[in-house]
C-alpha cells in the first residue's frame, strides 16, 4: 500500500513541477500562432473595455508631464529607439528619461485620438503596441534601477500606467488556449507508448522497478522545481531519463548505451539544427 502511495505522490509531484517546466512549449506554440498568424488582429487585447481607455490616457499623460519635470534633457528625436537601446543594453543615460516621456505622450495622443482599441485602424496597431511595450518594459526597468530616485507620486502613476499598458499588451486569447491545449494533449495521446517503452525498457537492460521508478521520479520532481525556483531552462525528459539511467547503475542492471547515446546526441545536436533550420528557413521567406 505505502508503494502505491509513493508512486502517486512521486508521479503527482512530477507532473506539478512539469507544469510549470513544460509552459514553455506551451508558450511558444501561442506565441507562433499570435506573431506569425495574427500580428495585427491580437496585437492590442479587444476585452479592454472602452470605459477604462479615459483613465488610461489621464495617467500617460501625468506620466509626460512628471517625467518631462524630472528630466532636463532634449526629448531626442527617436525615442523609441533610444528606449529599445536601454532595454537591450541596460545602460541608462540622459535620454531615457525624456524619450519614456515622449512615448507616454505618444500613446496618450493615439488613445485620445481614437477612444477604445478596437477603433484604431489595423495599420497604426503595431506602431502603438511598440509604444505601449516599450513604455512598460523601460518602467519595470527604471523601477529596479537604484540610482534612478523619483517621486513617490511619479513612481506610483508610472506602476499603475505599466499595469494599464500590459493589460492591453500581454494577452492570450481563450482559443488560441484551447487550440494548445488540445495540441499538446493529442500529441502525449499518440506518442505515450514510445515514451513510456523507451523509459522504461529501452535505458536499463532490465524493466523498470517500483523502486526505482519513485527514485527517479522524487528526483525528478526536486530537481525541476528546483530549476524552476531558480529560472533555469532544464528539460523533463532529460532530467527523468537521466534519474532511471541512475537508478539502473547503482541496482547494477547494466544500461543499453545506443539508447543513451542516441538520447544525447539528441540533445547536443537539437539545439544548433532547429537554429540553422529557422535561420535557412528565415533566409528564404526574406529573399523572396
Amino acid at each position: 500500500m505505502w508503494i502505491r502511495g509513493l508512486m502517486i505522490l512521486s508521479c503527482t509531484g512530477v507532473s506539478f513541477a512539469h507544469g510549470s517546466n513544460d509552459g514553455q512549449k506551451g508558450m511558444g506554440l501561442m506565441m507562433l500562432i499570435l506573431v506569425a498568424a495574427l500580428p495585427v488582429t491580437y496585437s492590442l487585447s479587444r476585452s479592454v473595455p472602452q470605459s477604462d481607455i479615459p483613465h488610461l490616457v489621464t495617467l500617460a499623460e501625468n506620466s509626460q508631464t512628471q517625467l518631462l519635470q524630472y528630466g532636463a534633457a532634449t526629448a531626442p528625436a527617436q525615442p523609441d529607439d533610444v528606449l529599445a537601446t536601454y532595454l537591450r543594453t541596460g545602460q541608462r543615460d540622459a535620454n531615457v528619461v525624456p524619450a519614456l516621456a515622449q512615448v507616454s505622450g505618444n500613446i496618450s495622443t493615439t488613445l485620445k485620438q481614437f477612444g477604445a482599441l478596437q477603433a484604431i485602424p489595423a495599420e497604426q496597431k503595431p506602431a502603438l503596441r511598440n509604444e505601449m511595450y516599450l513604455a512598460a518594459e523601460t518602467i519595470k526597468r527604471l523601477q529596479a534601477d537604484r540610482s534612478l530616485i523619483l517621486p513617490s507620486a511619479t513612481q506610483q502613476n508610472l506602476q499603475a500606467l505599466k499595469t494599464g499598458l500590459n493589460g492591453a499588451t500581454q494577452f492570450i486569447p481563450t482559443w488560441v488556449k484551447v487550440a494548445v491545449a488540445i495540441a499538446l494533449g493529442l500529441g502525449t495521446m499518440v506518442g505515450w507508448r514510445r515514451i513510456v517503452t523507451t523509459l522504461g525498457e529501452k535505458i536499463g537492460k532490465s524493466q523498470l522497478n517500483y523502486a526505482q521508478g519513485i527514485s527517479a521520479q522524487m528526483v525528478a520532481m526536486c530537481t525541476i522545481g528546483a530549476a524552476d525556483a531558480f529560472g533555469l531552462p532544464v528539460s523533463t525528459t532529460h532530467v527523468l531519463s537521466s534519474g532511471i539511467a541512475g537508478t539502473m547503475a547503482a541496482n547494477r542492471s547494466g544500461l543499453q548505451f545506443g539508447t543513451l547515446r542516441n538520447m544525447v546526441l539528441a540533445w547536443v545536436l537539437t539545439l544548433p539544427a532547429a537554429a540553422l533550420l529557422s535561420a535557412t528557413l528565415y533566409w528564404m521567406m526574406t529573399s523572396l
